[in-house]
């Protein structure tokens, strides 16, 4: 009996270290569920084309999903590994997070994608290699934002969200 009870205390300690440990590692991609609509830009002969390509990148559980990467060269979800995750302060003291990407895939045909770029915030601006047997068969340069957009700042003397005290009467606009 007393072991039975033991094994259970155990078993019980392992399932939750286990879980707290599962729940730390999901939320370890700050990445994870955010979608960035950019504009593509096809690069020849060292110059872009005129022509601007709408498409999302979408981030879910280590990997990214373009439509256009798929619809065009049929990779599906890609995983990407984060070279740099960094937090400061800009000059306006503003804490700025900013990450620095690399993803790449190669499928069965030898054609490989390489993605390099960087998210500053909300923005995010990059390159995309198609190359195929080691040979650059396309190349690619993008911007864009999150999607939703930058946060609205609030402005200076914008009281609707302090909290008053009880009884004190709210400001009157002068007219």
């Amino acid at each position: 009996m007393k072991l039975n009870v033991f094994s259970i205390g155990i078993l019980a300690f392992i399932l939750c270290l286990a879980s707290v440990f599962g729940y730390a590692q999901k939320e370890q991609d700050p990445l994870n569920k955010r979608i960035f609509n950019i504009s593509l830009n096809e690069i020849k002969d060292g110059q872009p084309t005129k022509k601007l390509l709408p498409d999302k990148i979408e981030f879910k559980g280590g990997k990214l999903f373009s439509d256009f990467v798929f619809d065009k060269y049929q990779f599906k979800w890609i995983k990407y590994r984060i070279e740099k995750d960094s937090i400061y302060t800009d000059s306006t003291d503003t804490e700025v997070r900013f990450f620095q990407i690399e993803a790449t895939a190669t499928d069965e045909g030898n054609q490989t994608i390489m993605m390099s770029f960087t998210i500053l915030e909300w923005d995010i601006e990059g390159s995309i290699k198609i190359t195929k047997n080691d040979k650059l068969k396309k190349h690619f340069e993008f911007v864009g934002r999150e999607k939703g957009g930058k946060p609205k700042k609030k402005k200076k003397g914008d009281t609707s969200d302090k909290m008053r005290m009880e009884g004190e009467p709210a400001e009157q606009k002068k007219e």
